[in-house]
């Protein structure tokens, strides 16, 4: 299993944090990793999104399931290619310093995770830009 994971100070409190996060028709305003999101957030739904490959940049639908929904403190999905690579994408939202902490982490196993050293390290680009276009978005709004 492999992991990465990035994290921001949000000078916005955990409520707003939150409401970006799970207000997924909006997220082709603002996302830079998740063009398109629709869906509902609740556990065992799964959702829509359209994102950015980190390897090639072209589009990729996936449809994982909302494995955590914790209003403020958590959300976390789930996708599979039985048997080639899993990821557990997670959102993790904590009152600090009159903000908040967003620490964004994916976990990835499977065959396809072993050998994909390259496009882990372009995924991790990746959520820095996210956590940064989710601050700005939070410190906004």
């Amino acid at each position: 299993m492999k992991t990465m994971s990035a994290t921001i100070h949000i000078a916005a409190p955990p409520a707003r944090v939150w409401a970006v996060l799970t207000d997924l028709g909006s997220y082709h305003d603002w996302n830079p990793l998740f063009r398109e999101a629709s869906g509902q957030v609740a556990v065992g739904q799964r959702i829509r999104l359209r994102s950015v490959h980190p390897a090639n940049g072209r589009l990729m639908t996936v449809k994982p399931t909302i494995t955590a929904a914790a209003p403020e403190r958590e959300l976390a999905w789930v996708s599979r290619l039985p048997g080639l690579i899993s990821g557990e994408h997670r959102f993790t939202i904590t009152e600090a310093d009159g903000g908040s902490t967003l620490v964004q982490s994916e976990s990835f196993g499977g065959l396809l995770a072993r050998t994909a050293g390259r496009t882990l390290a372009k995924a991790e680009l990746s959520f820095l830009s996210l956590n940064e276009a989710i601050k700005e978005r939070a410190e906004t709004v």
